[in-house]
């Protein structure tokens, strides 16, 4: 799950990268039993126009489980989204597969098209993709963090990647 800690500390002038190992531990008055946790979550889940149908979430102890199939990883994000700042919710593991039928050895060039159609990237950018499978692993530089986001954003949304490899640099 992605953090709002994480978010804050980006733009810090060389900050390359940020592991987050937080644990979020609910007072008392936020705790919520599994049941409420797992019907307010898929009410949430429902109600988002950016998740597919057949995504659901399962509630143990402010954990949610999201399982289901997507065909963009940007669909994965949105459910994550969704539900992580729910009350009672701790952690969100993601268990959303993404469904393709995109050919692997195409996946490179449908990256490097979803990111030329990227305008925040500048032209002579030297960000570079190597697809293994439907994993996609990003690297070279991007000025901003601003970039960076919109490079992995791109990554999402071309058909066939079902993991992202961030090895980007922000050379800020």
């Amino acid at each position: 799950m992605t953090s709002a800690g994480s978010a804050l500390i980006q733009p810090v002038a060389g900050v390359k990268n940020v592991h987050n190992h937080l644990q979020v531990v609910l007072a008392d008055a936020d705790y919520r039993d599994d049941a409420w946790l797992t019907a307010t979550a898929n009410n949430a889940l429902t109600q988002d126009v950016t998740v597919p149908d057949g995504v659901e979430a399962t509630a143990s102890d402010g954990n949610l489980t999201l399982t289901g199939l997507v065909e963009l990883g940007r669909q994965r994000e949105a459910a994550e989204r969704a539900v992580a700042g729910l009350p009672g919710v701790r952690n969100v593991r993601d268990e959303i597969e993404i469904a393709t039928d995109a050919d692997p050895a195409d996946v490179t060039e449908l990256v490097q098209d979803a990111l030329d159609r990227t305008a925040i990237v500048e032209d002579d950018s030297d960000v570079h993709v190597d697809a293994s499978g439907n994993t996609v692993t990003l690297g070279g530089h991007v000025r901003t963090w601003a970039e960076h986001d919109a490079v992995v954003g791109a990554t999402w949304m071309a058909p066939g990647v079902a993991q992202i490899r961030d090895d980007l640099d922000v050379t800020g």
